[in-house]
């Protein structure tokens, strides 16, 4: 789930990676969020700093490089901040 500042939650699935980390540093993340079909969309995404919730209740910061796909198949693709919540 996507959280935006506002508080407006967007459901959907993620596909999420780490890539190694340089010189015993924080893992650097990202991934691809595709929005429940139902669900809230978030205007104007791209830039936003948003929260990433897992289904176990973890979290972590992500910031929308852009936008995938066309109206029906939207995909953000994220970039992580801090460390991974997986």
């Amino acid at each position: 789930m996507l959280i935006s500042a506002d508080g407006t939650r967007t459901s959907g699935s993620a596909a999420l990676f780490t890539e190694p980390g340089r010189n015993g540093g924080v893992r650097p993340w990202a991934g691809d969020f595709r929005p429940a079909a139902d669900s809230a969309a978030i205007k104007n995404p791209v830039g936003l700093t948003l929260t990433l919730e897992m289904p176990d209740g973890r979290c972590g910061k992500v910031v929308v490089q852009s936008l995938k796909g066309g109206s029906k198949n939207t995909i953000l693709a994220l970039l992580g901040e801090d460390q991974a919540p997986f």
